[in-house]
Parts: structure tokens; C-alpha cells; sequence
């Protein structure tokens, strides 16, 4: 099946579908170790790191009305996930000393193994990039890797995000790239 064959619905994380977001993180193979908040725990999240603290953590995002992320649905059930979100709701990300007024960030990606290698993913970004548009920011940056790299592949590839318009502006640390796209640029 190629790209244009997957019907894609793509809606953000909510109360109103929470249970989506559990049942994609919960799925086989599903990143319910993490549940997204490699990147958002505070100080003190980082001291009782445990799956039902970290889902507790994300829980209590979405319940407060934090954007986390973006769903994406085939048909009714959900399949791949992007997090996008405003660089200040992630404490954990590099910091380069710019203002994080206005700035978004896309930092992680999931996609079903069954939906793999369908574009899913570059899709995902560039609807991850609207959403952040549509909220206010006016730039917003990914931390892609090469597809050689031996981690973070979860943070998607540099290549990916080209496609959408990204353009490199560093690095974070030896395997990241930073790369960046604002709504001038798009």
C-alpha cells in the first residue's frame, strides 16, 4: 500500500481523546514506557519515574489543557502519534538560549508497525506543523537523527523533515540535529 492509499485523520490529544492516546500508547509494541515524557518531566517527575507516573504525568497535561501532541487515525483506530507542543512544556530540551515565546517543538513519533513506511510519519509532521501555526507559534523546531544512528530514532529523520521544510540550524549533541522551520519560511 503506498502513501496515497492510507486515509488519515489527524485530531490533537484531548480529553475527548484520551482514551485514543492510551489505547496507542497501551497497543503491542506501543511506547507506554515513556508515555511522551522523556522531554517534559520535571525535576521532580524525574525522581518517581515509573510507567503509571509518567502516564499520571501526561494525564494531567492533557487534563489541564497542555497541548502534547497529535493523533493520527486510520479508519477509527488510532495508529501513529507526533509530539508537538510548545518548547517551554519541555524542560528537558536542549536550550540555546533563545526566548521559548512563540516556539514549538515536535519531539517524538510513533507510529503502528503495521502503518511503517506509508509516509505516515512525514505526514504527521507537516499536520504537527499546522497545528502548531494554527496556535500561535511562529517557529518551531524538531531534533531529528540520521537513519544510521544507533538512538532517538524515535525523534524521526532529518530527511523527513526536510521534505516538510525544516532546515538544519545545529546540533544536540552527537546524533541530533536541530533543525527548524518558521511560519515566514512555510
Amino acid at each position: 500500500m503506498n502513501t496515497s492509499d492510507t486515509t488519515l485523520r489527524i485530531a490533537p490529544v484531548t480529553r475527548e481523546t484520551w482514551s485514543d492516546f492510551e489505547r496507542l500508547f497501551e497497543s503491542k509494541g506501543g511506547p507506554s514506557y515513556c508515555w511522551c515524557m522523556a522531554w517534559r518531566k520535571t525535576a521532580a517527575e524525574s525522581k518517581q519515574v515509573t510507567r503509571s507516573n509518567l502516564k499520571m504525568a501526561i494525564a494531567g497535561r492533557v487534563d489541564a489543557g497542555v497541548p502534547i501532541g497529535l493523533l493520527g487515525y486510520v479508519d477509527s483506530t488510532p495508529v501513529a502519534w507526533c509530539s508537538v507542543a510548545p518548547r517551554g512544556t519541555h524542560s528537558r530540551l536542549v536550550n540555546d538560549g533563545s526566548s521559548d515565546e512563540d516556539r514549538w517543538a515536535v519531539t517524538c513519533f510513533f507510529i503502528s508497525r503495521t502503518h511503517r513506511g506509508k509516509g505516515i510519519g512525514r505526514r504527521m509532521l507537516a499536520a504537527a506543523v499546522q497545528h502548531a501555526f494554527a496556535n500561535g507559534a511562529q517557529v518551531v523546531r524538531g531534533y531529528p537523527v540520521d537513519p544510521d544512528s544507533p538512538s532517538y530514532k524515535f525523534v524521526g529523520f532529518v530527511s523527513m523533515f526536510a521534505k516538510v521544510g525544516f532546515e538544519e540550524c545545529g546540533r544536540a549533541g552527537s546524533r541530533r540535529h536541530v533543525m527548524r522551520l518558521s511560519r515566514n519560511d512555510a
